[in-house]
């Protein structure tokens, strides 16, 4: 168990370093010159080269790729380019803003999408099953933009009961965050839950064919029980690969809705930073991205091995 715990943490550590390599390089080819956009149009050619050779960019592109992978592993992202402050001064809000929706959503999403799941396996066929399915496919299909904006027309626009921006401040009472924080927190739960829902129901069916599932029905144990107490955690592993794989969107690909609901968050920093070719602020935050995807898949490898004991045997 320890072994194979260890052999997912290393997998992940070269992970983050091929990602690392691959965000350098490709941040570094983007069009465009970061002394020209900050320095304007009438920037002399010796003063792009006095702030290039400030920000060490006129060193060659590995020399560049190490000393910023140095500075990241002991927790110095840099100075941005475009404006010159701190990086981690940056990020730190609109990270914390980040992580706080996502863990709303999950906290709401998780236990509704698993237990929609389970209630689909329970009644395969019925009317249960059949609105569950149908709803869920509508969902997936339906881009997260269009259930957004039409959210910010019917509750925003029309009914005038919540702001259609998400601008959160400090001060804000409870009731003040819960309104701004309503419409982007239902977009995403709309928006994960759908797949978890699937998975939950198709995870469970396909474990419900098995030979010891069979033979409990045989011997008249009620299908709720074979549900939750057999086929559920022999299907933790999918489930959770797939929680993990929506938590982990919930941090790096709510762009869309951070852009429609105006809220101050990471993947909306990133994207300015690609705006006005900051690298380093660009490159911190896809680190931290992949960061967030290989601690979650990590986690959720962790939670299937010690939920089935079938997958601690090698062979």
């Amino acid at each position: 168990m320890q072994r194979m715990v260890f052999q997912r943490i290393l997998i992940g550590f070269v992970t983050l370093w091929v990602v690392s390599v691959l965000v350098f390089v490709m941040t570094a080819a983007l069009p465009g010159d970061v002394a020209q956009i900050v320095l304007g149009q009438s920037a002399t050619p010796e003063t792009l080269a006095a702030y290039r050779a400030e920000r060490g960019l006129d060193q060659p592109l590995f020399i560049q790729y190490f000393a910023w992978l140095g500075d990241m592993l002991t927790g110095d992202l840099g100075i941005s380019k475009a404006g010159g402050a701190s990086i981690s001064s940056l990020i730190a809000d609109r990270l914390y803003n980040t992580m706080f929706l996502a863990a709303i959503v999950a906290v709401i999403s998780v236990p509704i999408s698993v237990s929609l799941g389970l209630l689909a396996a329970m009644y395969p066929g019925t009317w249960i099953d059949k609105s569950l399915t149908f709803g869920t496919l509508t969902l997936i299909s339906v881009p997260e933009f269009f259930i957004a904006t039409f959210m910010v027309l019917i509750f925003a626009v029309n009914l005038g009961w919540l702001p259609s921006v998400a601008r959160v401040a400090q001060d804000d009472t409870g009731l003040e965050l819960i309104r701004k924080l309503a419409m982007p927190t239902i977009v995403l739960v709309i928006v994960v839950a759908a797949q978890m829902i699937r998975m939950t129901r198709a995870g469970i069916l396909n474990v419900m064919n098995s030979a010891y599932i069979e033979m409990a029905i045989l011997k008249g144990v009620r299908r709720k029980r074979i549900i939750l107490r057999h086929a559920f955690f022999n299907t933790i592993g999918p489930i959770v690969n797939v929680i993990a794989l929506n938590l982990a969107y919930l941090v790096s690909g709510v762009v869309i809705v951070e852009t429609i609901f105006a809220y101050p968050g990471l993947a909306k920093l990133m994207i300015d930073g690609v705006q006005t070719r900051d690298l380093p602020l660009v490159q911190a935050c896809a680190m931290i991205f992949c960061g967030t995807y290989v601690m979650l898949i990590i986690f959720a490898d962790v939670a299937a091995i010690l939920a089935n004991p079938r997958l601690r045997n090698p062979k």
